[in-house]
């Protein structure tokens, strides 16, 4: 009896797309401290990306970076988005601390209600840091990128679920949307992708404050509201795909919740 031939060479070439590394990126995260922005922060330090990060409380940023480093590698600053140097000086300190960088997360964000139920001091607090230093961020990274790197969004789906006791808040989130979906286009042909990813409603340090913790821990039982685990995984798959490809945006929300 003869032996039998050798099986063919296996090859997956065509199972799966290029999914490039993360390892040795550099990455800035506005509101990295906290929330959906501590998440993702977690999530790309594990994963070989060197992290810069930014937060209001002090205390927010020594835990948030206490984690960064028990999984990778991170720094950060405190100051408040609010300010009009604050995006300036964020980015300063971001290359002080390791150069130039090809990510950019542009997440910080406070919550905002409707026009009538808002004073105007908190009107232009909110607009100053949801949607100011949203573009302000964005303008300063593609100084920095030139022509390659990523810009994600952390926008929202209130940007299409426009409600009246949101209105500020939705109106803002809508306009990201549409900055997003523009400012890919155009720097897209210059090397830079830009992604706009949407949560609905995630339990976080951001929501009301009448939302209580324990209410949080419920809605996370039912299933009726997502983990900041869950949007760092979308961000994690639009900065794995390969060059050739934008995932232009992700809208995640909680299976067991049917109005979102």
């Amino acid at each position: 009896m003869t032996d039998l031939a050798d099986p063919p060479a296996t090859t997956l070439s065509d199972a799966h797309t290029e999914m490039p590394s993360l390892n040795g990126r550099k990455a800035i995260i506005t509101g990295g401290t906290t929330g959906i922005g501590r998440a993702i922060a977690v999530l790309l330090a594990s994963e070989g990306v060197d992290v810069f990060v930014c937060g209001r409380e002090p205390q927010h940023l020594e835990d948030g970076l206490k984690r960064i480093r028990e999984v990778g590698k991170g720094n950060g600053i405190n100051l408040d988005l609010a300010e009009p140097d604050a995006v300036d000086r964020f980015v300063t300190s971001a290359r002080d601390y390791f150069g130039d960088f090809d990510i950019a997360i542009v997440n910080a964000a406070v919550p905002a209600k409707g026009l009538t139920t808002m004073t105007a001091e908190e009107l232009r607090f909110a607009i100053a840091i949801d949607f100011t230093a949203y573009l302000t961020t964005a303008y300063a990274a593609v100084e920095v990128m030139k022509d390659h790197g990523d810009i994600v969004f952390i926008g929202s789906v209130s940007a299409h679920m426009l409600g009246a006791e949101g209105s500020v808040y939705a109106g803002m989130k809508a306009g990201i949307a549409g900055f997003a979906e523009a400012v890919r286009k155009e720097l897209g042909p210059k090397g830079i992708k830009v992604c706009n990813v949407e949560p609905a409603k995630t339990g976080a340090d951001f929501q009301y404050e009448s939302f209580t913790s324990e209410a949080q821990a419920e809605e996370n039982r039912q299933e009726t509201m997502l983990r900041a685990e869950d949007i760092a995984v979308g961000v994690h798959y639009a900065l794995t795909q390969p060059r050739r490809a934008v995932v232009q945006q992700i809208v995640i929300a909680p299976r067991a919740r049917g109005d979102e």
